[in-house]
């Protein structure tokens, strides 16, 4: 479990990166915003005594962003491991398949054979 939790926090550097680095230059291309993530909402400007309130939409559009990347990589992940292994356990049933019986004409002579045997 350790190895996942490690695993997953190296992961979710590397799809922040491609997030940041990647698609957001492309979508800040699109909206014409010079950085999407400072993209905010003012609802009450600075003053001297307060600081300014807004609601900073751009931070929670990319952390959206980094979320649904994070789903799709996981989703395509398990879909692959289901893959390898249904197609595993396809290979180990066609190995056990049980060994082949004596042939119906095989079982008739040996019967003949023992037919004759009591007979004498």
């Amino acid at each position: 479990m350790a190895i996942g939790v490690i695993i997953g926090s190296a992961f979710s550097s590397i799809v922040s990166s491609l997030v940041n680095d990647v698609i957001m230059p492309v979508i800040t291309l699109l909206t014409g915003a010079a950085d999407f993530s400072s993209l905010s909402l003012v609802l009450k400007e600075a003053t001297e005594e307060s600081e300014a309130i807004a609601i900073n939409y751009g931070s929670f559009i990319q952390a959206i962003i980094d979320f649904l990347m994070i789903a799709l990589v996981i989703f395509i992940m398990l879909r692959f491991v289901t893959k390898l292994t249904s197609m595993a356990k396809k290979e180990e049933e066609a190995k056990e398949e049980p060994p082949a019986g004596p042939t119906s004409e095989e079982l008739l002579t040996e019967i003949r054979d023992l037919l004759k045997e009591s007979k004498n």
